[in-house]
Parts: structure tokens; C-alpha cells; sequence
């Protein structure tokens, strides 16, 4: 087999910009669900802009739930009645396509559409 040794991890990564912008941007979301403290949301988003590595970005995380505790998992039947109202508005021909195929995937999913998203649609599926 391989004998290769894995090389040592690097003690420190430094962390870019964008890194630190995302940190803020997840400390923000703790914040406005009521996680942080105005003063903990103050204090933490100016340690991570002056954080030089990654690890010391995670340590602000670290008390924190991840995204995936945060955010329920997404409902993939409803549709997203802002844009479809913005299409409509901008280019009705695109808002049927977006809400023909929404329909389409709502079928293969073997969902019923919900209310107010068509009935035409509702007849068809059940003479199928």
C-alpha cells in the first residue's frame, strides 16, 4: 500500500476578506434570531475583522449553532410569489415558463399544488 504520510497541517491559515465578511454576515443572523446581544454582535463583528487566521474566525462561531440547526429544511412546493409577481410585471412570458416549470417539478415530486397555484393544473393530474 501507499505509505505516504500525510503533510503537517499548516499551523495557521490566513483568512481573506471574504471570510471574514461571511463571519459577520453569520453573526448578524444569530443576532436578528436573538442568539447575540447588540454589545456580543458588536464585539465579535470587530474580532472577526481583525482576525488574521481562520481559526480564530471559527472561535467566534464556536458557542453558536451551525446553519444547518438554524434554518428548517425548505419547502420545495411553495413558489415563490415575489418573483412570480416580478416576472409578470417585467416579462410575462418568463413568469409562465417559471410557473410552468414549478409545475412540472411539483408533478414529478407527485405533489399536490396549493392553493391558489392553479386548479387547471389540480384537474389535470387527477384525470390522469
Amino acid at each position: 500500500m501507499n505509505d505516504r504520510e500525510e503533510p503537517p497541517a499548516s499551523p495557521a491559515l490566513r483568512a481573506s476578506d471574504a471570510e471574514r465578511d461571511q463571519v459577520e454576515a453569520q453573526l448578524q443572523h444569530h443576532y436578528a434570531v436573538g442568539r447575540l446581544t447588540l454589545p456580543e454582535l458588536e464585539e465579535r463583528a470587530v474580532a472577526a475583522y481583525e482576525a488574521r487566521t481562520r481559526e480564530q474566525l471559527q472561535d467566534l462561531l464556536a458557542d453558536l449553532p451551525g446553519e444547518a440547526a438554524d434554518q428548517p429544511a425548505p419547502s420545495t412546493r411553495v413558489i415563490d410569489s415575489r418573483l412570480l409577481i416580478v416576472l409578470l410585471c417585467v416579462s410575462p412570458p418568463a413568469a409562465l415558463i417559471y410557473w410552468l416549470i414549478h409545475q412540472r417539478a411539483a408533478r414529478r415530486r407527485g405533489s399536490r399544488p396549493q392553493a391558489g397555484e392553479g386548479k387547471e393544473e389540480g384537474a389535470l393530474t387527477a384525470s390522469k
